[in-house]
């Protein structure tokens, strides 16, 4: 039986990952210290670590880890608006935490490190749909944080023989996301304003366009990350639907009145080229975004 750690498996898409793992038999043990995750998200077949991977120290790293074929790293602090709000709390977790994850990692001679890495990377693309080796220009302290996790992945890869794989999100829905607060995203916001009779409150002019990919289609991409017979050193890959929407779009899915609300900055659009996904992983998405509103929200 393989063993896996899952940081973050507490949160949003880790503990769906969570869920794809222990139904393919998969030992879990997760790491997450509770600042965005929830209890009631840890599949009771998992093992549970309370632990902030930003400052615990590499002897209890090293501790957690020993025994491991594969490191899933989804702890984060996410979402661009936040990280320009308050750039050092996310710099210390997304980059600190990485680092530390990698060098325990690398300690414990774990097989495989797969790292939930971020579209925020390529900032505004020039190209759609966006390919992995487009030029990236991070807009926010996130996005350049999320990015350069990348980068520690192939030093890692390539000074320390650890396999690394970046696995680049676009926007994340589907259950257990956040519906409000900091972190909550636009799906989120729009199911807690229906929950409570408020209309759906749209930036901007609401035509800003983004590629949606549910948390399970992106717990999928990791197990077959974690499974794949590829040498991997730090490689990329796009994980999105292939598909982008307005926020207009989006709105129009529910039957509910919008208010427009100021701007924040934000591309103005994204669109993941899945093709090396799809080639490399054999993954590809199926949920839709409009059936899974209908059926669930």
């Amino acid at each position: 039986m393989k063993k896996a750690i899952v940081t973050g498996g507490a949160g949003f898409v880790g503990s769906n990952l969570v869920d794809k793992l222990i139904e393919q038999g998969v030992e879990v043990t997760i790491l997450d210290n509770l600042s965005t995750g929830k209890k009631e998200n840890i599949n009771p077949k998992a093992k549970f670590i309370e632990c902030d991977i930003s400052t615990a120290s590499q002897v209890d790293l090293t501790f957690y880890i020993n025994g491991a074929d594969v490191v899933f790293h989804t702890a984060a602090k996410a979402r661009v608006q936040p990280s320009i709000d308050d750039p050092l709390a996310f710099n210390k977790a997304n980059v600190d935490g990485t680092l530390n994850m990698l060098y325990a990692s690398h300690k414990m001679k774990v097989k495989r490190f797969v790292y939930s890495a971020s579209s925020s990377a390529y900032g505004n693309a020039s190209k759609f749909p966006t390919p992995e080796e487009h030029p990236t220009n991070p807009l926010s302290p996130y996005g350049l944080q999320k990015y350069y996790g990348e980068r520690l992945c192939s030093i890692y890869s390539k000074l320390y023989s650890l396999e690394t794989c970046c696995l680049r999100y676009f926007n994340a829905f589907g259950g257990r996301q956040k519906i409000s607060g900091a972190y909550a995203t636009v799906i989120g916001i729009f199911k807690y304003q229906i929950k409570n009779n408020l209309p759906l409150t749209i930036r901007g002019d609401g035509e800003q366009k983004r590629d949606f990919i549910h948390a399970k289609e992106l717990a999928n991409a990791n197990y077959l990350a974690m499974t794949s017979k590829e040498k991997f050193c730090g490689e990329v890959f796009n994980l999105g639907s292939g598909e982008s929407l307005s926020i207009n779009k989006i709105a129009s899915f529910f039957d509910s009145e919008k208010k427009f609300i100021s701007a924040v900055k934000e591309p103005k659009e994204s669109l993941a080229d899945i093709t090396k996904a799809k080639s490399v992983l054999n993954w590809s998405p199926n949920i839709n975004i409009k059936k899974w509103i209908e059926k669930k929200i």
